[in-house]
């Protein structure tokens, strides 16, 4: 990421504000893995890996022919290119995708095959350990606002010093919702499934890069 991030910047690539937030919440997801604050500490780095996985996959794709990339990223790294976008909306595009995209089929990769043989209370730490998630990104909110919206959108830090933290909730909740509408519940992911097998097979054919290998760094 740190890499992708050098040149971007350099370069005035808009695609850098939505990698920039990923990164840091990247960032304050591993150290929460590292400090144990999930139930499984291996399911949840497995999902993390998987997660950014379908990113750069995705963004391999449209790098090399922006036709094969999912429909919901061609748009947002569109966006991520005209200046008529704010940094504000070119981040909430990747959001959108990263979300509520691509992490329909990094859950369905983890739980369907296993799904079936967890117990009751096996299938609620699941859920509890994903919604927790949206706990870490909250806690990144304001480092974004600060370090990556902020200077491009001078008029922000007014806006944030006049309604205290409350700005921070409402991004939080523009984020972390569709998260939680994703949570650890098989069906939902099958039918997120469903609605995108149309455009899988741009996926498919890479598969084997979206594994426990991806590297955060």
């Amino acid at each position: 990421m740190q890499a992708r991030l050098r040149v971007w910047d350099d370069n005035g690539d808009g695609k850098s504000v939505f990698l920039s937030c990923y990164h840091m919440m990247t960032g304050n997801m591993v150290k929460a893995i590292t400090q144990g604050e999930f139930a499984d500490q291996a399911w949840v780095d497995g999902l993390l890996r998987r997660f950014a996985g379908y990113y750069f996959v995705a963004l391999d794709q449209y790098e090399n022919n922006p036709q094969l990339a999912p429909l919901v990223w061609q748009r947002a790294h569109h966006a991520a290119a005209e200046k008529a976008f704010s940094p504000l909306q070119r981040l909430l595009h990747g959001v959108n995708a990263h979300i509520n995209y691509d992490l329909v089929f990094a859950l369905n990769d983890l739980l369907e095959p296993e799904w079936r043989g967890l117990d009751k209370s096996q299938q609620a730490a699941r859920y509890a350990d994903h919604c927790y998630v949206n706990a870490v990104i909250g806690k990144t909110i304001d480092a974004v606002q600060r370090d990556v919206l902020g200077p491009a959108m001078p008029g922000l830090a007014l806006l944030d010093s006049l309604l205290g933290l409350f700005d921070e909730h409402l991004i939080a909740r523009t984020i972390t919702h569709p998260m939680a509408q994703n949570c650890v519940v098989p069906r939902h992911a099958a039918a997120g499934r469903r609605r995108h097998a149309r455009a899988r097979p741009a996926y498919l054919r890479h598969r084997s890069r979206c594994t426990q290998d991806q590297r955060f760094d």
